[in-house]
């Protein structure tokens, strides 16, 4: 509800309380309505009743009084209560948006991470193979967001070397909030760890059919993990290009986005608050909300996939939004630019918390 909306509520009780016979003045063009001042409490606060006091020939409490009752049942309106001489302090009741953003940019990347998979051992048994190392690792970040603890055993022969690009995720991992990855072999964990039983799962995903580590290490991760484990995946230049037929590109593209109008807001003099976000964006609002359970599902079906090919979707959502956030011209910044900037950065929290999860950068520029 806007700072406008909630004026005409106040009108309209004021309307009310007079109709009725409980106030006699005459309804004033305009309410004045502000954020709570010190001493005040609540989303929004207005002096209306110490306005209309002295007309009302009745102490400014005792008017306040009378709207109190009339405020309190309006649609939106949680609560209602009287500070001071006579301030009226209003609660809002938030909407469905309001606290979805709120909550996302309260949790940051860890917004969706839970306990779907708390008190469970999975061990993941892992071939000599690349693209099996990489899918593992993954899947044992998304599952320990979950709350799951996850060891992994693999098969006799020589470790894959995986370059940097798996040192640099194992060393996320351990900064990382929620249970330890252990890269132990299982039979030590079970000898030695009072631990619930580990649930074996094997990780056998179709192979690299090209070392991919030329690529780098975000696109060669991406390459690995994008397509289905039953899914051939692709090792080519395709992976690098900045262009919109990269999903890679246009994932990373987007957070940047999210990060790049952060910063221009910031120059331009506001941030971002939700309170007066509405449903205007329904299909980027119900992706975001989607994403714990994408998280979930992607743990217990050891796909990171799943999540691969959601980062895409919300991406694809999103960048056509973007170009409205911003005050254009000589337009000067409202509680309409500073929700939709809320939003924004919803959105980019949702793919850097995703990539992270994959191990893959989430840069600020690009």
């Amino acid at each position: 509800m806007t700072p406008v909306e909630l004026s005409r509520i106040v009108l309209h009780a004021v309307r009310r309380a007079v109709d009725e016979g409980e106030l006699r003045v005459s309804v004033p063009e305009r309410a004045v309505v502000t954020v709570p001042g010190p001493g005040g409490c609540g989303d929004y606060a207005t002096n209306i009743a110490l306005q209309l006091a002295r007309p009302a020939g009745q102490p400014p409490h005792r008017v306040a009084e009378v709207l109190r009752s009339h405020l309190a049942r309006a649609d939106g309106v949680t609560g209602v209560e009287i500070t001071g001489p006579g301030f009226l302090n209003i609660h809002l009741a938030e909407a469905g948006a309001v606290r979805l953003i709120r909550r996302i940019l309260s949790e940051g990347p860890v917004y969706g991470h839970g306990d779907a998979l708390a008190g469970q051992v999975l061990a993941l048994r892992v071939p000599y193979e690349i693209r099996a190392e990489v899918v593992a690792d993954a899947v044992a970040r998304i599952a320990r967001s979950q709350g799951a603890r996850v060891d992994v055993e693999r098969d006799p022969g020589p470790r894959v070397d995986l370059g940097p690009f798996l040192a640099r995720a194992d060393a996320d991992a351990e900064h990382a909030p929620g249970p330890r990855v252990s890269l132990r072999p299982v039979s030590a964990v079970d000898e030695h760890d009072p631990a619930p039983r580990a649930t074996r799962v094997n990780i056998r995903p179709v192979p690299a059919p090209a070392d991919p580590t030329p690529l780098g290490p975000d696109a060669a991760r991406w390459a690995l993990l994008h397509p289905a484990p039953h899914d051939r995946p692709r090792i080519g230049d395709e992976h690098l290009v900045q262009r919109e037929s990269n999903p890679l590109f246009r994932v990373r593209y987007a957070h940047a986005r999210t990060r790049a109008l952060h910063r221009n807001a910031a120059d331009l003099g506001f941030q971002s608050l939700p309170d007066t976000l509405r449903d205007d964006e329904p299909v980027l609002l119900r992706l975001l909300a989607d994403h714990p359970r994408i998280l979930t599902a992607a743990a217990t079906h050891r796909a990171p996939d799943r999540l691969a090919r959601h980062l895409v979707t919300v991406a694809d959502a999103v960048l056509p939004f973007l170009p409205t956030v911003l005050p254009r011209g000589a337009e000067k910044p409202s509680a309409a630019h500073r929700a939709r900037l809320a939003l924004a950065e919803a959105a980019g929290t949702v793919l850097a918390g995703g990539l992270t999860l994959l191990g893959i950068d989430a840069p600020d520029h690009l």
